[in-house]
Formats: C-alpha cells, structure tokens, sequence
C-alpha cells in the first residue's frame, strides 16, 4: 500500500494501468489497494474516467533519513509507521521488546491516539506530528523533575523557529497560541523511578490540519498560524534538536535552570484560575513554578504548591 501512495502523493491523475505496470499488479488489484487506502487512511481519491487516480490533495510523508540527514541528534534510531494505535503505545511495546534506545517512534495517522485525563488526540493522515521519545533515565527522581515541562520549552522553541512567534505554554504540559492549543504532551514511565526506568516523550503537534470537527477545545495549527503548508521533516528534525538541547541542560543542571524561561513563556502567569483536581476545584491567582515544576498557586492570599497526578488548569470561569 505505501507503493502506491508514493505514486499518487504527487497529486496529479495516474492512470491504472500506469499504476499497474510500475507495481507488477493488475488494474483490478490496484483498486482494491485504492479502497483500503481510502478506508484505512481516510484519504480522499478523485477518479474520473480516461484520467485515472489523483489525491485529493498532494502529500508529503515522512521520511526517517530525511529527518536524520537534518537532525543534530544522529544518535537516536527513528521507526515510521504508516498507521498505528498511537506512538506512545508502541513506544511502550519497544522498551517491552528491549529495542535499542534512544528510540523515536512517528506515525502518519494513529487509530487510538491518546491525550492526557484519557482524551483523543484527533490523529489524520499525513497532516501533523505524532512523536514519541523513549529515553533511559539513570539517576533517579531528580531526572524526572518537571521533565513534562522540559518537553514543552522544547516544543514551543520549535514552533517558534518554524513560524508560530505567539506559541507559548500553559502549566502542565500544553502549549498554546492565545487560549488555542497548537500541540499537548503525554509523557508515561516504566520501571523504577527511583533508579533506572523509560520515559516515553510523547507530542502531539497540529501541523499542516485545517479543518476538524472531532476535537472538543479551541485550537489551531501551525499551517493556520503561518499562513502556509509546512514540512513536518524539517519541524521534527528542529523539534530533535531543541529537545536534545533542553534534556542535556536538564540532566545537566536540573530543572532549577530552566525554571525561569518556563516562566518567561508561560501564558497564564499571573492569571486567575481554577486547578482540577479530581472532583475539586481550587481558585487561585498564577504565581508561577518552583525549582521541581510544581504550580504555585496564591490561594485566598496564601502560596500553595500543586503537582503530581491528573491535575487540570482552567482560566477563572472558563468552562474547557
């Protein structure tokens, strides 16, 4: 099936015979793979009669050597999937496996993608960043402090560089244009914290999305903050670097380093707002963060420290 993907990405009209002859499968056989296309892909195909085949849209998919070629970080083995459950779970798999890590695994679509509180994470095909890192970390609980919010500098200096100067983040782990959200962050653990385990990085980011009418929040993507189709290649490969960058500062220094530039990009600083906590609603005014990316909260005139658990920040009012 990606062979003949590759032939129809282009956009323009392919006929099936031409399509047969490349592949070494007959005109009904290439049907049959343009159904599965359709329906597992979700793509769309125009045919018209004595023109052949055409997408409805040109594609550019991914490439893992591209990504490599115009990556800093060349340490870290990359897997692309043409659809999977979501990255994060396969990430899992790998450590399961004892694949080699570091180990970055992309998919064009996910067919379970996962957001944090169990949402959907809307995944279509070869329109926008599904990410996962899987990382060793040594070291213990020190390594994983405000690791959620390490990944969110390194996604908002991304999309920065590649067009989008109004991303910023929200605490814990989402990064936003205005109150838009333009990528999340799910990061999940395996093995011992307290001495050696594996952390999946996973990002989703809305890159080239246009339209959606499956997700439940505001939001955007970087296509409708630029003005322009992007290559996702030359994002993840920016994308690699500034988390190459941020992790070794951190396992460097620790998140005391980069608390105040987190600081500095946080869009609700100073905000009135309400922390979820399960069924609990805590009002508060944005102090900030402390040294291990807990949320400082004042309280009734009081500083509070939030962290840990399936917390949730809401502006003041504010119903999503």
């Amino acid at each position: 099936m990606s062979a003949l993907l590759e032939l129809l990405k282009d956009g323009r009209f392919h006929s099936g015979q031409a399509l047969g002859e490349i592949l070494g499968i007959s005109r009904s056989a290439v049907w049959k793979q343009l159904q599965l296309l359709e329906a597992d892909l979700g793509l769309v195909i125009h045919k018209v009669r004595g023109r052949g085949y055409q997408l409805a849209a040109p594609i550019a998919l991914l490439d893992a050597a591209e990504i490599a070629r115009q990556s800093s970080e060349k340490t870290w083995l990359i897997q692309v999937h043409d659809s999977i459950d979501s990255t994060n779970a396969e990430a899992l798999r790998s450590v399961e496996r004892g694949s080699s890590i570091p180990l970055l695994v992309l998919a064009e679509r996910q067919t379970s993608g996962r957001g944090r509180r169990g949402r959907k994470w809307t995944s279509p095909f070869a329109e926008n960043i599904y990410y996962s890192l899987v990382l060793r970390i040594d070291g213990g609980m020190r390594q994983l402090e405000g690791l959620s919010l390490v990944v969110g500098l390194s996604v908002m200096r991304a999309l920065r560089e590649s067009g989008v100067p109004g991303a910023g983040l929200k605490w814990p782990n989402d990064v936003l244009v205005a109150q838009k959200k333009i990528a999340g962050i799910l990061l999940e653990l395996v093995g011992d914290p307290a001495d050696v385990c594996h952390v999946v990085l996973g990002i989703g980011i809305n890159v080239n999305m246009q339209t959606s009418e499956e997700v439940d929040q505001a939001w955007t993507s970087v296509r409708l903050e630029s003005g322009k189709s992007v290559d996702r290649n030359q994002l993840i490969a920016r994308l690699n670097d500034c988390l190459a960058f941020y992790l070794e500062r951190h396992r460097l220094q620790g998140f005391s380093a980069i608390q105040k530039e987190w600081e500095e990009s946080h869009l609700w600083q100073g905000c009135a707002v309400s922390l979820i906590a399960g069924a609990s609603n805590i009002d508060g005014v944005v102090l900030g963060i402390d040294h291990r990316g807990a949320l400082r909260l004042s309280v009734d005139g009081e500083e509070k420290v939030y962290s840990g658990g399936e917390l949730s920040l809401r502006l003041r009012n504010d119903p999503e």
